[in-house]
């Protein structure tokens, strides 16, 4: 069975986030053609690339490499900060690459302009990793979407996220055979 990473994208105090992910998760569960699980990011105190080694970073880095190299495509589900991703997502992403490459990812985004200049950043990203990003993308607002700090997405945003899943597991299922060319290569 194919298996998609709903995968946050902050790990601020307070942050919106997790539960903008664990919505994405819920509806991702309602589908029969692939299985889904959530990576919350801030579950492993990734050090920031560049710091000196420490025995727990490293042991963290090694956990989160292992747990994204499981799946065979992911849902970013990234907030919107001074216009790009947020920090913690560039630098968890920075960390990987073998365990990205040729896989199909799609994104889930919300911000004061529903987040879509983390999209394009975010889609750059994805792309000097060798991953296969995906058209649609599921868009929220900050003002529209949030409901006294609730995540209570307007149904026409909240069907955003229904051709994401759908062209993610296609493209998860159609790169298989990529990733089993480039082993062998």
């Amino acid at each position: 069975m194919t298996r998609i990473a709903i995968v946050t994208g902050s790990t601020r105090d307070g942050r919106k986030n997790r539960q903008v992910a664990e919505w994405v998760l819920a509806k991702a569960q309602e589908r029969d053609d692939a299985e889904f699980d959530l990576v919350d990011i801030a579950d492993y105190h990734l050090p920031l690339l560049g710091e000196p080694a420490r025995e727990q970073g490293v042991a963290s880095v090694k956990e989160f490499s292992a747990r994204m190299d499981e799946f065979d495509g992911f849902i970013f589900v990234t907030p919107e900060y001074n216009h790009s991703v947020s920090p913690a997502l560039a630098n968890a992403l920075s960390y990987l690459k073998p365990e990205l490459a040729n896989k199909a990812a799609g994104i889930v985004s919300y911000g004061s302009a529903f987040g879509a200049r983390a999209v394009e950043h975010l889609r750059g990203i994805l792309s000097e990793l060798q991953v296969a990003h995906v058209q649609k993308t599921g868009l929220f607002s900050l003002f529209v979407d949030f409901k006294d700090g609730a995540f209570a997405p307007s149904e026409l945003q909240a069907a955003s996220v229904l051709p994401v899943f759908d062209q993610v597991v296609l493209w998860a299922k159609a790169l298989e055979t990529v990733r089993a060319e480039a082993a062998v290569a």
